[in-house]
Formats: structure tokens, C-alpha cells, sequence
């Protein structure tokens, strides 16, 4: 019986790259001196033949900040080659008796065929006193810009995690090959996972599609399918200019790449933004069914300003879709810089979608606005071009009940990105969302949604159109981009005396759910009598005798943390304080220390003993990455609204 070994992976590898028009060369017979990790020669004349007008010295400069980037880490060095690679390399040069400053190409982005693509095997790298050999690198005009370490999948021991793992003792042992990275492969010829610089290896995922439309049969090596869609060059330079972004806590540097089906998504959400606006022609095509598709939609016409409906199951990365969708239609040239609408129904859902876009602000090339009132969004969007802005669907009520609202812009290039598009608030017949409709008349429309649109609901695809990109649970648990979810039904009944049960409003949850503050505070009596019984202090206490019984019991099986989600700031602190009695030892006052927190925001005026338990957003931030953390301590967190 025949056996692979690694060198025969590799060296397929190195034929599926060739096949995609990869040079490729075999790194021992390279004369070079290994401490160096650019082809020089290579660089150098990429610069030269991609900026032809440019003097002798400001490609010298060019060169000097790309092999020399500035930052104290590896993630902050590797962000400012990022920029350079995606903007040019800001440069100065004396142009007879002035001054002149201007960028420098690096890549050529729209035509693949002007770069230079090598991909070269056993790459020895020395630093300092280590000597690594990678199986691997990718290069793009003489840079390294990714590095795919390979196993045998007969050795007991060689895993994919342990390629993961070896990527990460080069990252400390050799560090200057990776500081213009950006993309790490890992496989052992059948399975494979890819991952951005910083990435764990949790979030080291799978790419099932080549074309984007359907996922290829999983009998298919995914070492195949990884090359053939991610490395072949048009694609790789998409990936690298849309689809990266670097997202800063203030404590450390995370770099992010798009799954492939946030890839696809968004890149068939601008193709269809350009039907629905009117600058593309396409005829219908037919629409098929599957767990994972994207593709056109069915039944749209050329200027029809639905763009379509994109179905990203909950926890696969909806928010991060929407930016890179924005993102890309804001480069598109045909879109002569339009305005982005992002459209929530929800404060709170405007407010964490608006800090997602505003840590992509490099994708997004300007800093995205926040409409504070109605009267802030129609100065916000009465502009000419351009712009990032963030609303409530509530904004657009007219200043009179039964007034039209007045038309901000009649242009074509503004699109509405509607978050949770199947809500009930988006009622283009008779609510908020008509007068959207009076104020920009001729703006087209994309949803995103983390639940399927309902068979009877014609409303949301009369306005949105069909599907143009499904991601479903099933599929997203299949690729590990979330975990199975599982439903066990536990009840604290409620005890209540006769007179207190006409306090109970069932319609309250209804008639709240999209409200806007001044709305919501009319609201508070009846909210206030449902808190108390919910509340109780009866009823807490069973409450967390179970759940304290049953996180136990769950720990004993499998590892894990718990969140519990309060119906009011007074029920999370309350609860707490039931918790930390049967459980002394889980309270720490300080926020690195603990097993249980609070996550909530209030002000000096919110009652005394809440105060230990009310952080501001960085310290929020801290406790969120305890909790994702699966070594941290921190196990058990209360919350209020989304965190």
C-alpha cells in the first residue's frame, strides 16, 4: 500500500497553485541570505513597473517603509504593512523646486496579471538564534504574504492543530515573516483550516466553496478547495483589500478575515446593489435550495432597488458581513461614493452595529455617524455624497402625525442596509419605514436578518426582494462558526395573589420593542408592576438555587460558562446578590478576579448598592474578553441589554 507523506502534500500543493498561475521554486535552491524574507529584486521592480511616473527616489523611499514598518509588536507592524499594501505608501520627493507627496502603488488590484505570484517550498528563515523551515510561502511582489504549514495525515501526532501550533512558535521564533501577512493555511492534505495573524485556533475555520455559490461535496480535499478559491489571484486580492480588518480593544491588536460565507455574501450583495441601482443589467436566474448558497436573486430587475436578503444564521458574523459589504460598495467605482444607510429598530442594536463599523474604519475609508435625533439625521443625510450613517427606523417620523415626510435626496446611490430586516417595524405600507420611503425615494434596499423570512411574509421580499445569500445553523455548526444550541425548558413559576394579576400587560413586550427613550418612559408604570412580580424576592431565590444546581451539574459533564439574561438592572444586582450567598466564593470586587460579574451601564444617580456593579465601556470590554476567554475564572455573568 502506497503511503503519502508530507512532501507528497506539498507537492501537490505546489501543482494546485501552479495550475492557478503561481510560479513556484524550491526554496533550498534559492541563493539568498536567510535572514531576509524579501525578494528585493522582485519589490523593486514591482514598484517600478506599477508607478512608472514616479522618480528613482520616492521608490526608494516606498521600499524603505515596506521592508522597514514601524511599530512595538508584530500585530502593530503588521497593520501599517496592511495599510501600505491596500492604500500605497505615502511618500515626499523634490520634483524640480517643490515638494510633491503621493502614494505608491504596491499591488495592482484590479489587474492580477501586473503582480508577480510566487510560491515557494522549504523557505529556511533565520532570526536571531532560531532557523525555521517553513513547508510553504506565498508571495506576492517579492512580500510574504502567507505561509501554509502542512502535516502528514498518517503521523500520529501531526494534526492540523499542530500545523496551527507550529505557525505559532514561528510567529515568536521568526516574526519578520510575518509582518506583512496575511492569511495562515493549515492541512494535512484532506482537512484544512485558515486564519488570520492573531486568530486562535477556535477561529482557524474551513473554506467549503470555491465559486461561491454552493459548497463543494465534502469528499473533495479541502486542501483543494482552500487553494482553488482562496489563492487563486483575483479572489486572494479581494480577500485582501475587502475583507481584513483589525479590531483594537485597547489592550490588543485582533486581526479579522472574513469566512467564506461572509466572503461571498457581501461580494453578491455588491453585484446585486449595482442591478438594483441601476448600473448593471441582468436577466432572472433560477434560485435552488441548499443549507449554504449565494447567488443572484431571483427575480431581479435592473433598477429595481431591492437588493436582496442576506440569512446569516445568529452568532456567524452578521455584524462583520455588513461592514465589509459597506465597505466594498463604498470603493465601487460605479457607485460614485453613495451614502450608507444603516438602519436598525432597535437603540441598542444601533449602538453595537455602530461601534462594529466604527473599528472598521480602514475598510470603511471614513469614520461612520451616529444620527442623535431626527432632526441630526436629515442634516446628516440632506449631503450631496458620501457618508456612513446610523439611525433608528423612529427617526424618520415626520415632525405632524399624518404629514409626509419631506424628500431628503432623490439619488440613486444611497443604499439602506436594514438589520433584521423581517421585523414588523419595517412596515412600508403604513409605518416609520413609509415615511424612509417619502424621504429617500430612490434608495435601494438590502436586509440582513439572523432568522429566515417566513413563506406568507410578501411584504419583506416586496421591499428587500429574495434570498441572495443563506448561511443556516446546521451549516454554521458544521463549520464550527458557532456551537449546536440546545433548549432545555426550566420554569420558576410565579405565585401571585388575585389582585396582582390585572398588573400583567401581554402586550407590553410588543408595544416597547422598537420604542425610542421618550416613548418608553409613558410605558414605565406598566413595566414597573411586571419588574416587581418577575422580581420577587421569592421567586429569586428559587431562581438561583437552580440555576446554581444545574451549572454544577453541567460542569460535571463538560466545561463551559453561563449568561443569565435579567428582565432590569434591579433583578441582575438582586440576583447576585441571592448568587454570591449560595456561593460566597465566586465574588471578587475587583473586575480581573471573580467567577460572577454584572454587566451593566448606569450613573451616580442609580441606587448605592449598584454602584460597584455599573462599568464604563472599557471595563465592560474587560470582563467580555475574561468571558471569552476559556482559561479565565470568570464563569457566570448577568446582564440587562446586549453586551
Amino acid at each position: 500500500m502506497t503511503t503519502i507523506t508530507e512532501a507528497d502534500i506539498e507537492q501537490i500543493a505546489l501543482n494546485h497553485l501552479h495550475d492557478l498561475g503561481w510560479q513556484t521554486a524550491y526554496g533550498p535552491g534559492i541563493e539568498r541570505d536567510y535572514a531576509q524574507v524579501i525578494f528585493k529584486d522582485c519589490l523593486q521592480n514591482a514598484l517600478a513597473n506599477l508607478n512608472p511616473d514616479l522618480p528613482a527616489d520616492a521608490l526608494d523611499s516606498a521600499y524603505r517603509k515596506l521592508t522597514q514598518p514601524q511599530g512595538s509588536s508584530l500585530e502593530t507592524r503588521n497593520r501599517a504593512l496592511h495599510r501600505m499594501l491596500i492604500w500605497g505608501v505615502e511618500v515626499e520627493y523634490r520634483d524640480a523646486d517643490r515638494i510633491r507627496g503621493t502614494q505608491v502603488k504596491v499591488i495592482d488590484f484590479d489587474n492580477p496579471a501586473a503582480n508577480h505570484w510566487l510560491a515557494v517550498n522549504q523557505f529556511t528563515v533565520k532570526e536571531r538564534d532560531h532557523t525555521h523551515r517553513p513547508d510553504i510561502v506565498l508571495f506576492l511582489n517579492g512580500l510574504p504574504l502567507a505561509v501554509v504549514e502542512l502535516k502528514n495525515p498518517t503521523g500520529e501526532n501531526a494534526t492540523i492543530k499542530s500545523a496551527w501550533q507550529q505557525l505559532q512558535t514561528y510567529k515568536a521564533h521568526i516574526p519578520s515573516l510575518f509582518t506583512c501577512n496575511e492569511l495562515l493555511i493549515v492541512s494535512d492534505g484532506t482537512e484544512a483550516r485558515i486564519g488570520a495573524l492573531t486568530a486562535g485556533w477556535e477561529w482557524f475555520k474551513p473554506w467549503r466553496t470555491i465559486t461561491g455559490q454552493d459548497p463543494v461535496d465534502d469528499h473533495v480535499p479541502q486542501l483543494q478547495v482552500m487553494l482553488a478559491s482562496v489563492c487563486e489571484p483575483e479572489r486572494l486580492l479581494f480577500l485582501v483589500r475587502d475583507f481584513i480588518v483589525y479590531e483594537d480593544d485597547g489592550g490588543s491588536l485582533a486581526k479579522k478575515m472574513a469566512g467564506y460565507h461572509q466572503f461571498h455574501a457581501a461580494q453578491m450583495a455588491v453585484q446585486e446593489t449595482l442591478r438594483a441601482t441601476g448600473q448593471s443589467e441582468r436577466g432572472v436566474e433560477e434560485e435552488t435550495q441548499g443549507r449554504y448558497e449565494t447567488r443572484p436573486m431571483s427575480g431581479g430587475l435592473t433598477g429595481d432597488r431591492r437588493v436582496g436578503v442576506v440569512w446569516h444564521t445568529q452568532g456567524a458574523g452578521k455584524s462583520l458581513t455588513m461592514a465589509f459589504f459597506a465597505g466594498a460598495v463604498v470603493r465601487e467605482p460605479a457607485m460614485q461614493n453613495p451614502t450608507i444607510v444603516v438602519l436598525t429598530d432597535r437603540n441598542d442594536l444601533d449602538n453595537q452595529l455602530f461601534d462594529t463599523f466604527a473599528r472598521c474604519q480602514d475598510l470603511l475609508r471614513q469614520p461612520p455617524q451616529q444620527a442623535e435625533t431626527r432632526a441630526d439625521l436629515r442634516n446628516k443625510l440632506n449631503v450631496q455624497a458620501g457618508g456612513i450613517v446610523f439611525t433608528t427606523i423612529q427617526k424618520f417620523f415626520p415632525d405632524a402625525k399624518g404629514d409626509q415626510h419631506p424628500v431628503l435626496s432623490d439619488r440613486r446611490n444611497i443604499v439602506v442596509i436594514a438589520d433584521e430586516a423581517h421585523r414588523s417595524q419595517y412596515d412600508f405600507l403604513d409605518g416609520f419605514a413609509r415615511h424612509m420611503r417619502d424621504a429617500l425615494p430612490r434608495a435601494s434596499f438590502v436586509g440582513f436578518t439572523g432568522t429566515p423570512i417566513e413563506k406568507e411574509d410578501a411584504n419583506t421580499r416586496a421591499v428587500f426582494g429574495d434570498y441572495i445569500s443563506i448561511y443556516d445553523i446546521q451549516r454554521s455548526v458544521h463549520d464550527e462558526a458557532t456551537v449546536p444550541i440546545y433548549y432545555e425548558s426550566r420554569l420558576a413559576r410565579l405565585s401571585l395573589d388575585e389582585d396582582e394579576r390585572p398588573a400583567i400587560d401581554p402586550d407590553f413586550e410588543e408595544a416597547t420593542e422598537g420604542e425610542e427613550a421618550d416613548r418608553v418612559e409613558k410605558l414605565k408604570t406598566k413595566w414597573a408592576q411586571l419588574e416587581a412580580i418577575v422580581g420577587s424576592e421569592k421567586r429569586l431565590k428559587l431562581v438561583a438555587q437552580d440555576i446554581v444546581d444545574h451549572f454544577d451539574q453541567r460542569l460535571e459533564v463538560i466545561e463551559g460558562k453561563a449568561m443569565i439574561v435579567c428582565m432590569s438592572r434591579r433583578i441582575c444586582v438582586e440576583l447576585y446578590r441571592e448568587l454570591i450567598q449560595l456561593r460566597p466564593h465566586w465574588h471578587d470586587d475587583s473586575d480581573d478576579k471573580g467567577t460572577i460579574k454584572v454587566v451593566m451601564t448606569g450613573s451616580a444617580s442609580d441606587p448605592l448598592d449598584w454602584q460597584p456593579h455599573i462599568r464604563n465601556k472599557p471595563r465592560r470590554e474587560t470582563l467580555a474578553n475574561r468571558f471569552r476567554d476559556a482559561n479565565d475564572p470568570l464563569q457566570v455573568v448577568l446582564v440587562r441589554d446586549m453586551w
